[in-house]
């Protein structure tokens, strides 16, 4: 099947029926071989896919701009097949005629002859008037940009004064950032590994054991991955673990915590705890097992695995309390879009009021797991990977209000901007996802 057609289809998934991108992709990735003479084509739909999601505001409006109505419904391969051969003329290398052509090729793989002429006569609208109809799109922001509007106006208003610059991060490419496993070696000593191996990389900043990649290479060509040497994991991502600071005997909760990053960095920094990592996903929950057996970590003695929703601990909590509690909330990802393009066409203005209401029934809910006062008190470490107010900094500042208990601990650090409460790094920033951080202390 046609490489093109492919990703049309993938692309109706999410476009149209709001499935998640890293859900979709692999079944199409699986229909072609994986072999060197097809690793290629495999990249190829990869940069397709991620590509048309994360300029799709932008081509969307140009398409509106270059037909003279819309395509009906069941036509919405036809649309996502217009989007792709838009994709390559304007953001990827293609050749004109090659572009046109192969996405007009693509019509049979899909049983859609009769859209061959309207696909050919559309890109090539836009090969004639590119310059005009490119000036005539980008007067509004939100095609200029390729946000939906809604998104950027909630980015506008959240950092006025840096607004583009966010936005503009979130259409680049993510650097690929590692982490060592600190229980094998220390940076140094991966950082020469590499080297050995012909990999450009160098040190993360604000982090101990982060490293960023000139290139983003396949996992497998890192030296000792399969061997838990190192997992991959942005440097934003890599603050958490130091924040909380885990001591010797101490009982943590790493709540909501798949994929498993944060719960696997603090084994790594701070072996001698007890940990539970829980999440209310069985299928993600797998995947923290995996990733802790790959690692060479503790999954039976110092940390264990556990099913259950954080709002509500009575049908899972033990009654023994915690020294410390990292609270990894749900949130808008709207920090992570240069790495889930998808978000912009998932996420809807709605979401994050929904999305507050959440966190807030689970502060609520795991607070009392924290040790009391009388015993010394305990530590919550609340994280989101959101840019917006609403999920960080009045959510906490709120939670205060409400508790007498609960007194801010400021994070002093060179990363990141100090908020009213907490510290926030926004998209870009030291090459970072954008991440929100906030140490709250019972006494």
């Amino acid at each position: 099947m046609s490489t093109r057609a492919l990703a049309a289809e993938a692309l109706v998934q999410v476009l149209f029926e709001r499935r998640s991108l890293s859900a979709v992709l692999p079944q199409y990735l699986a229909q072609i071989p994986p072999s060197d003479k097809q690793a290629s084509e495999r990249a190829l739909l990869q940069e397709m896919c991620y590509g048309v999601l994360r300029w799709q505001p932008r081509l969307t409006a140009i398409l509106q701009h270059l037909m003279r109505k819309p395509l009906k419904a069941r036509d919405a391969d036809i649309h996502a097949l217009l989007l792709l051969g838009l994709y390559q003329l304007i953001y990827m290398r293609t050749p004109d005629h090659a572009a046109v052509t192969e996405t007009v090729s693509a019509v049979k793989a899909l049983n859609k002859a009769w859209a061959s002429g309207l696909i050919n006569a559309v890109l090539r609208g836009y090969v004639r008037d590119a310059q005009r109809i490119a000036t005539e799109v980008d007067r509004d922001d939100a095609a200029a940009y390729a946000h939906p509007a809604w998104l950027l106006n909630a980015i506008k208003n959240a950092q006025p004064l840096c607004w583009q610059a966010i936005l503009t991060a979130n259409n680049q490419h993510p650097p690929m950032t590692l982490r060592v496993n600190a229980r094998h070696m220390d940076r140094a000593a991966y950082l020469q590994a590499l080297q050995a191996a012909d990999i450009a990389a160098h040190a993360a900043p604000h982090t101990s054991h982060g490293i960023t990649l000139a290139q983003p290479i396949d996992v497998e060509h890192l030296p000792g991955f399969r061997d838990g040497w190192v997992s991959v994991q942005d440097a934003a991502a890599q603050l958490a673990a130091p924040l909380i600071k885990a001591q010797p005997g101490q009982r943590l909760l790493d709540a909501c915590s798949a994929p498993g990053g944060k719960t696997a960095h603090i084994l790594e920094s701070q072996p001698d705890i007890a940990l539970i990592a829980l999440d209310n996903d069985g299928q993600r929950l797998k995947r923290i097992g995996e990733t802790l057996q790959r690692l060479g970590l503790d999954i039976d003695g110092s940390a264990r695995v556990q099913q259950g929703d954080a709002a509500t601990p009575t049908t899972w909590w033990d009654g023994i309390p915690f020294d410390s509690i990292l609270l990894d909330a749900p949130c808008s990802a709207t920090g992570v879009i240069r790495r889930h393009a998808d978000i912009k066409t998932l996420r809807r203005a709605e979401d994050i009021m929904a999305l507050a209401e959440q966190q807030a029934r689970i502060l609520e809910a795991l607070w009392p797991l924290l040790r009391p006062a009388k015993e010394g008190g305990g530590m919550l470490l609340y994280v989101t990977c959101s840019i917006l107010p609403q999920e960080n900094q009045q959510q906490i500042m709120r939670f205060l209000a409400n508790h007498p208990d609960a007194h801010e601990q400021p994070i002093i650090a060179e990363w990141g901007h100090p908020m009213e409460v907490g510290r926030q790094v926004l998209p870009g920033e030291d090459a970072m996802d954008g991440f929100y951080y906030a140490r709250l202390i019972k006494e």
